[in-house]
């Protein structure tokens, strides 16, 4: 019998230091997040990070969490759930980080019967500390506990026709009524040493622009390439003025070069150029969590107001919209009647 894992991110339990403490323990703690060796790691995490991070991100997390509880968890649930309506199979959620485990997840569905899964990590990017963490993560749980158990997983669909046409249209109606100057494709930033460590030639990505013109096996997990990709992708589909587009990366840690141009430094820019409205997308995210909700529309608002701006909007993300829905349910039904899946 066949099955659906689908896997997000994850959050903490409340908008509690309390609660937060341990989220932060387990998502900085993973080795794909935090790539060094794991001494340093646990110094940097528990000894520095974890004694002041968890009360700040509480804070953060205070300004956006629901009445019915974590929106990232509250949309992945809602979305899990229409994509059920439209499917004949098993349809399990699960979060790498928190406790909506995978493992209990990959339980529900054998219980359930299910021997083969299809597991979709919801990332439409390749990235060691998105995608990559959850197909590991995941398969260390099978091996695990459900051995019998066969796995297939869904490709990063950053590229996928179908993908970019309903990411366009979510756009298109984010920007109606919104007489723009700008919009900025903003999404989650990695450390540069990730895109080298990705290259399974170790000799293409030079993160200067270039080696993304040059097709290379590199780019299949390459997540800057992939990004630019997706802005490329959309930029075509809605004809957009090349003047009024670009693409930056949020959400960095200090201490580190990570993947530029920074959204921060950007709305500062932008505005200092004379763009006046600006529109702003998070496609690196299906659902609508912290680093959007918080950081994009309501930090990066007041940062380009203030910079001189006078409009501004965060276009959601894909969330539980129903051509969202739809599309997934017809690449899960696509796979369950003769296992093809979108390339």
């Amino acid at each position: 019998m066949k099955g659906v894992l689908l896997v997000n991110l994850g959050s903490p339990d409340g908008p509690t230091a309390k609660e937060v403490k341990p989220y932060l323990d387990e998502f900085l703690m993973d080795e794909r997040v935090i790539d060094v060796p794991n001494w340093l790691r646990n110094l940097l995490v528990r000894g520095i990070i974890l004694q002041t991070r968890p009360k700040k991100s509480a804070k953060a997390y205070a300004k956006i969490w629901w009445e019915e509880g974590s929106p990232l968890v509250v949309i992945s649930e809602r979305f899990a759930s229409k994509v059920r309506q439209q499917t004949a199979i098993p349809v399990a959620l699960g979060m790498r980080y928190g406790s909506m485990s995978i493992k209990n997840a990959l339980k529900e569905l054998k219980d359930k019967g299910v021997s083969e899964i299809l597991l979709v990590p919801l990332y439409p990017h390749y990235a060691m500390s998105s995608y990559e963490t959850v197909v590991v993560k995941t398969m260390q749980e099978q091996q695990a506990n459900y051995p019998e158990m066969r796995i297939t997983t869904l490709p990063a669909f950053y590229k996928n026709p179908d993908y970019i046409k309903v990411l366009s249209e979510l756009i298109l109606k984010g920007l109606k009524n919104f007489d723009y100057d700008h919009i900025l494709f903003s999404y989650h930033g990695i450390p540069e040493r990730h895109i080298r460590k990705s290259d399974p030639t170790k000799f293409h990505c030079k993160i200067d622009g270039s080696c993304c013109q040059i097709n290379s096996v590199a780019h299949n997990t390459c997540y800057r390439h992939q990004c630019y990709d997706t802005t490329e992708l959309v930029k075509a589909e809605l004809n957009l003025d090349e003047e009024k587009v670009s693409t930056s990366f949020q959400s960095r840690l200090a201490g580190d070069p990570w993947l530029k141009p920074y959204t921060d430094f950007e709305f500062e820019r932008l505005a200092k150029a004379g763009i006046k409205k600006l529109a702003v997308i998070t496609p690196a995210f299906v659902s609508d969590c912290l680093e959007t909700l918080e950081e994009i529309a309501m930090e990066g608002k007041e940062q380009f107001m203030e910079a001189g701006g006078e409009g501004y909007i965060h276009i959601p993300c894909l969330n539980e919209s129903d051509s969202w829905v739809a599309l997934m349910a017809e690449w899960i039904n696509h796979w369950h009647s003769n296992e093809t899946l979108p390339v």
